[in-house]
């Protein structure tokens, strides 16, 4: 496995319904390296967003969907998704406050 830098970990934000209602408990969502792990996605918050403590990471995998074109059939790629749980105390994060 690569040593992935924590600038490296976080890819965006995921802006959905789902996820801006969580915005009001502190839970942020992005879309993270597949082989990023939960210790590695909370450094990486701490260190990209001023200000902010991880109070608890969720993580989930997703498959690439099938794809057909005509009779070739592939797959794109997989992902990773991780909900971010700020403390009470913490700042919020900028980049989603002008949303």
């Amino acid at each position: 496995m690569a040593d992935i830098k924590y600038y490296d970990v976080i890819l965006r934000p995921v802006v959905t319904e789902k996820s801006m209602a969580g915005m009001s408990e502190k839970k942020y969502t992005f879309l993270v390296h597949p082989d990023a792990n939960k210790s590695q996605i909370k450094e990486a918050v701490e260190k990209m967003f001023d200000g902010t403590k991880v109070k608890k990471v969720n993580t989930m995998n997703q498959d690439g969907k099938n794809k057909r074109r005509g009779m070739v059939t592939g797959k794109t790629a997989k992902t990773k998704k991780a909900i971010v749980q700020l403390t009470p105390d913490s700042k919020d994060i900028e980049i989603f406050s002008g949303l």
